[in-house]
């Protein structure tokens, strides 16, 4: 077993044993920083449901306040007047067959997040090898799929994340860059907590936030008290 670094271990030993509040550990996660670069920080949520049952998937997306440092680039496969309309949102990439040819013959995935007309979708299913693994195939529920590309760009744009349960029932979302300033990253992680509180499945029993960490790239993990988040998402 790989022994861990100094700097890490060093990182680690700054943590205490305990849930924090957002308001101490973020400044903490920003404190024992060693990385010489901006890391992203990121919000692992541990869940009380089974995955393997369709009914307790929790999914989601979310549009963070303060945005996650960084512009995606959105590739929007449109055809007719949604192609000028994705343009004039500030689509990166748009086109229609011609976008679904570049990605099943160069294996092109030159982008962050895809958006799809209703109408295309017949010819990007056949894109679901490609994007699938890579978290990238446009779905209704995350409203990729849309007629109204402007709006779908924009809310990329702007910071909009997904979030959805794996197989162990953890669910990873990014939250902004470690050189935030902590009261971005508090507004940016509490938004996102409470988005998944609000998606419970109904039929999930028991304790539902089974554990909460928040930790940077190269950073240590900080447990966190969700204790009112959770009662503020519930009132």
């Amino acid at each position: 077993m790989k022994k861990a670094g100094k700097n890490i271990t060093k990182a680690r030993q700054s943590v205490e044993p305990r849930p924090y509040p957002l308001a101490e550990a973020v400044p903490l996660l920003q404190r024992v920083k060693y990385a010489k670069f901006d890391e992203t920080v990121e919000v692992t949520l541990r869940l009380g449901v089974d995955p393997k049952h369709a009914d307790q998937m929790v999914r989601g997306t979310v549009v963070l306040p303060h945005g996650l440092g960084k512009s995606k680039k959105v590739l929007v496969i449109a055809s007719g007047e949604k192609v000028r309309e994705a343009e004039a949102a500030g689509a990166d990439f748009v086109g229609g067959e011609n976008m679904v040819e570049k990605i099943t013959k160069e294996n092109w995935t030159d982008f962050d997040a895809v958006v799809a007309t209703p109408d295309m979708m017949k010819s990007v299913g056949r894109l679901g090898k490609v994007l699938g693994p890579k978290g990238l195939m446009p779905n209704p529920k995350t409203g990729t799929v849309t007629f109204e590309v402007a709006r779908a760009v924009q809310e990329v744009k702007a910071g909009k994340v997904e979030f959805r349960t794996d197989k162990t029932a953890l669910v990873h979302v990014p939250v902004g860059k470690i050189s935030f300033t902590p009261d971005k990253l508090i507004d940016n992680a509490t938004t996102v907590i409470t988005s998944v509180v609000k998606a419970k499945p109904s039929v999930a029993k028991g304790k539902y936030i089974k554990g909460c960490y928040l930790s940077s790239s190269m950073g240590p993990g900080i447990q966190i008290d969700t204790t009112q988040v959770e009662a503020a998402a519930k009132a």
